[in-house]
């Protein structure tokens, strides 16, 4: 199924079928047939009110519960048409080995509680066929980046390069659910789409199949930006060598394609200490994703120990600054002039030499202050004849 529905006749944008304008350059789109889209009619068709999935349920099903929230609310609707899928991909791993991969992967992380994984217990477990967008496009890159392989005679540590890239992505793979979060979707990824078959050979209206709730126009935006990511990890792979940084590319899409799948999900729910945590598993490799607690004993214990090394580096600072200090003062005391009056028998010049000024007796004092008394007193007449002269120089001129 094509996107290239049509272009703008003024800037040559790809317009959908349900585009009005051009989110280009705001132009008017023309006129169009709609394009007619495999759809298939749904039935035992139930909305749920916590969640808001849409799905249709195994008619067998004794009960009926939202696999995404567990929540019983459910509104039954009527029999509709929707999409159909172009091919859908049959579950390969059964409900054991999918409790195996929950309990393997809750066993791992350090932040998670030690019996997270014996103690965990499965309280909801239902096979899901959620649905994707399946993307494939041709692309035309400029990019420029900077290696830290620099020629001989460059004074830099980075040497700027830039080149073209041409290469075909296919099998990117886009969430269409409405109750799974994008982070979510894309974390049980990768399939195997090689191993997808027709939907005909699928008993969909005997399963839980969730409907499409991401339009083609609203999941492209989502492929570009993961085409871009590819494009940019593939550059820096191939024409890049040694550290990489500044990588920029200039990514021009052609020939964008989509078509609609179904790919097989484990959706459980298991608890722990009277809370309850949503689990995926992916119903073909068992790669799994979901929640997890935090064990609060050991981030309150990382924390202790984080304040304990700090209090042990500050202790050590404190008793090298005291240690310096220490040492200081035994140096000033052993070079200080007060030695020299600590013996009895220290002369009156060496008491003198250690206080130049206290140690006088009050005879030299007045000795010297009569001294500079006399210097002023020879001053004061030189100067006074020194202003009379440059007077009197003043009024003769």
């Amino acid at each position: 199924m094509s996107d290239l529905l049509s272009k703008c006749t003024v800037c040559g944008a790809l317009l959908d079928e349900e585009d009005m304008f051009c989110a280009n350059c705001g132009t008017e789109a023309p006129r169009q047939t709609a394009t007619q889209t495999a759809a298939r009619t749904a039935t035992h068709n139930f909305q749920c009110t916590g969640c808001g999935a849409s799905m249709s349920y195994d008619a067998s099903a004794g009960s009926l519960r939202c696999p995404f929230c567990g929540s019983t609310q459910l509104e039954e609707r009527k029999d509709a048409k929707i999409l159909a899928p172009k091919a859908v991909v049959p579950f390969a791993i059964g409900r054991d080995r999918a409790e195996a991969s929950m309990r393997h992967w809750l066993g791992q992380g350090f932040w998670r509680p030690g019996d997270l994984a014996r103690t965990a217990s499965v309280v909801g477990m239902q096979a899901v066929y959620v649905p994707y967008w399946v993307f494939a496009a041709d692309t035309h890159t400029y990019w420029t980046a900077d290696t830290s392989q620099t020629p001989a005679g460059a004074r830099g540590d980075w040497f700027p390069m830039t080149g073209e890239h041409h290469d075909r992505h296919a099998g990117l793979l886009v969430g269409a659910s409405g109750a799974l979060t994008p982070a979510e979707t894309a974390a049980i990824c990768p399939f195997d789409l090689a191993l997808a078959v027709p939907p005909g050979q699928v008993d969909l209206d005997n399963v839980t199949v969730e409907q499409f709730s991401v339009n083609r126009k609203y999941a492209r935006p989502l492929a570009r930006m993961g085409i871009e990511q590819l494009v940019a990890q593939t550059c820096d792979d191939q024409y890049v060598p040694g550290r990489c940084r500044n990588m920029k590319v200039n990514t021009r899409i052609e020939n964008l394609t989509s078509e609609p799948v179904l790919l097989p999900v484990w959706i459980m729910a298991y608890r722990y200490q009277e809370r309850v945590f949503r689990f995926l598993v992916n119903g073909q490799t068992g790669r799994a994703t979901g929640q997890a607690p935090i064990s609060l004993r050991k981030v309150f214990a990382a924390i202790g120990i984080a304040v304990a090394i700090v209090a042990i580096i500050l202790l050590f600072a404190v008793a090298a600054r005291g240690a310096t200090l220490s040492q200081m003062d035994s140096t000033k005391t052993v070079d200080s002039p007060l030695t020299a009056v600590i013996s009895p028998a220290a002369s009156r010049v060496e008491r003198q030499r250690a206080f130049p000024y206290t140690s006088r007796s009050s005879a030299d004092r007045d000795d010297a202050g009569r001294r500079w008394a006399l210097r002023l007193r020879s001053v004061r007449p030189a100067r006074a004849g020194i202003l009379r002269q440059w007077s009197v120089v003043r009024r003769l001129a």
